[in-house]
């Protein structure tokens, strides 16, 4: 649900009892993936979705009922070749959906509505539910921090077994670390003991990063893509003249300073992205030195075939070994026979995303390729982290 964490908060600071349906797992061609939400207020007020308009009817007539009966139900949703006409996803698909109801006399509420507000504060939390377990579990919550602390309406934890609190704690921990979402298997005593338990843990973590070096005409249009995308975008250049508010007005931060001095500095972690637009060597070489080395996402540099070829010699001169060259993606972006920096924008980050997600960047018309990849978000949990 922390896919619309924003409005729910108004929802819950005004008082308001609703349900939210959460896309638990995922199989075959299924439109969105786990942590997509629509809830529904009392007043029949829905927003977010969970199929891209598959299965939201019915989806919305569950959450309705839970708000009357107070139960947490588990659904699954597919296409049913015996009845091409019944509620499901006609693209072949299979969705699992938790549906759990939001009310003010419900102990789950001061969790979850804690975990929106930090959420919509865009800090860092996971919100850890039980999908399916020994009956009064499902839909219990636990709130888990950056720090591995963690809080829950039932003695400060699911009110199961302390054991249990410390397992999914650790193991949602790991999951926030890295900004995922999925779900985690365990026993209703920790570990491997007891029942077993099926925990959906969402995580919010700020945007992650995009710094685009080399404030070009190509760039003003990357820091659009790259904020539409959810970005938090920096641009960096060395030459103030050319790194002005006035250029750069969507970007969220613009630094005049030498690119590779900043980038020593400077935050990153496994989301971010760093595109090199710059293609003067005088930057390129120490940036990308010590760009390549860093464990980001991706590392792109504009320039020709001869550029690049030009820059690979100067990274080897310098000491960079193949291993960390192959990391870097140059030319920068995919062939879209794009002419225009906005058509160039556009490439570039077809290229994050594709390196993001596993695709191929290949025509989807014709091909055998995944329409929708698999997340890797499943876990399965035998020992505490």
């Amino acid at each position: 649900m922390l896919d619309i964490a924003e409005e729910l908060n108004r929802w819950v600071g005004q008082g308001r009892d609703f349900a939210v349906a959460t896309v638990v797992a995922v199989g075959g061609s299924a439109p969105r993936q786990p942590g997509a939400a629509l809830a529904v207020d009392a007043d029949g007020t829905a927003i977010g979705s969970v199929s891209g308009g598959c299965v939201e009817g019915a989806v919305y007539e569950l959450c309705r009922q839970a708000l009357k009966d107070g139960e947490t139900v588990l659904e699954r949703f597919g296409y049913s070749d015996e009845d091409a006409f019944a509620v499901g996803l006609t693209c072949g698909g299979v969705i699992d959906i938790l549906v759990t109801p939001v009310r003010a006399a419900d102990p789950a509420r001061p969790v979850i509505a804690a975990t929106l507000t930090a959420a919509a504060r865009g800090e860092a939390a996971a919100l850890a539910r039980i999908v399916a377990g020994p009956a009064g579990l499902p839909g219990r919550a636990l709130l888990v921090r950056p720090d591995g602390s963690y809080d829950g309406s039932y003695d400060g934890g699911y009110g199961a077994h302390p054991e249990l609190d410390r397992t999914v704690a650790a193991e949602a921990r790991a999951l926030l670390d890295a900004g995922r979402t999925g779900t985690l298997e365990t026993g209703a005593r920790g570990a491997r003991c007891g029942a077993p338990v099926t925990v959906l843990v969402e995580s919010s973590v700020p945007p992650p990063r995009m710094i685009v070096f080399g404030a070009i005409d190509f760039a003003a249009a990357l820091v659009r893509v790259g904020k539409f995308l959810g970005y938090h975008v920096t641009v960096c250049d060395a030459r103030p003249v050319f790194a002005t508010r006035a250029r750069f007005p969507e970007a969220d931060e613009i630094v005049v300073e030498w690119p590779h001095t900043y980038l020593e500095r400077t935050g990153t972690d496994g989301r971010t992205v760093l595109c090199v637009l710059t293609h003067d060597a005088k930057f390129d070489v120490p940036l990308l030195k010590v760009a390549l080395r860093l464990p980001v996402a991706y590392v792109g540099a504009m320039g020709s075939r001869r550029t690049h070829l030009d820059r690979a010699r100067r990274l080897r001169e310098v000491g960079l070994p193949e291993r960390e060259l192959s990391r870097l993606r140059s030319p920068i972006g995919l062939d879209l026979g794009a002419r225009t920096p906005e058509e160039t924008a556009l490439s570039i980050a077809a290229e994050i995303v594709a390196t993001r997600h596993g695709g191929t960047g290949t025509a989807l018309t014709g091909g055998h390729t995944p329409i929708h990849h698999e997340p890797t978000t499943r876990a399965r949990i035998d020992s505490v982290a």
